[in-house]
């Protein structure tokens, strides 16, 4: 969670334009959620429906080619985008993937991501995984002492 003290970050930005747009398509989201130990995505959603998306958010060049791991947060989503602005190098980014685009303040899905479903076990599991860690920190924010 974001130090309310502290500027925001670039990729913290794109997460908050991102999470914008996802609640105007009634999607609750999450930033930096850890779906399994060593896994940290910039973003999951959960949909009206029960899907889940997952949205990494890339601020540079740079940000996007040190990242090895993004592939292994396929088995952990519906569908997989990343967010970068207007000015990154959107040829950069892998077909096969979703795409969207960012500041601050909202988001455009470019490029749709094609599904694949979870598994009805996997789906059930990460779901109450998101809604414990979302009632965590809705807890932490109304009892900071806790």
């Amino acid at each position: 969670m974001a130090d309310p003290f502290r500027p925001l970050l670039p990729g913290q930005r794109l997460a908050r334009g991102v999470c914008r747009h996802l609640a105007s398509l009634d999607f609750a989201a999450l930033e930096e959620f850890v779906p399994e130990r060593g896994r940290r995505v910039d973003v999951i959603a959960l949909g009206p429906k029960g899907e889940i998306w997952v949205v990494e958010c890339k601020s540079s060049r740079a940000d996007y080619l040190s990242d090895g791991k993004w592939q292994g947060y396929l088995d952990w989503c519906d569908r997989y985008f990343w967010a970068v602005d207007a000015d990154f190098p959107a040829d950069l980014l892998p077909d096969g993937t979703g795409l969207i685009i960012a500041d601050d303040y909202d988001a455009e899905i470019l490029r749709m991501a094609p599904e694949t479903r979870l598994a009805p076990a996997r789906r059930a599991a990460l779901i109450r995984r998101f809604a414990r860690d979302a009632a965590r920190r809705l807890q932490r924010l109304n009892d900071p002492g806790l």
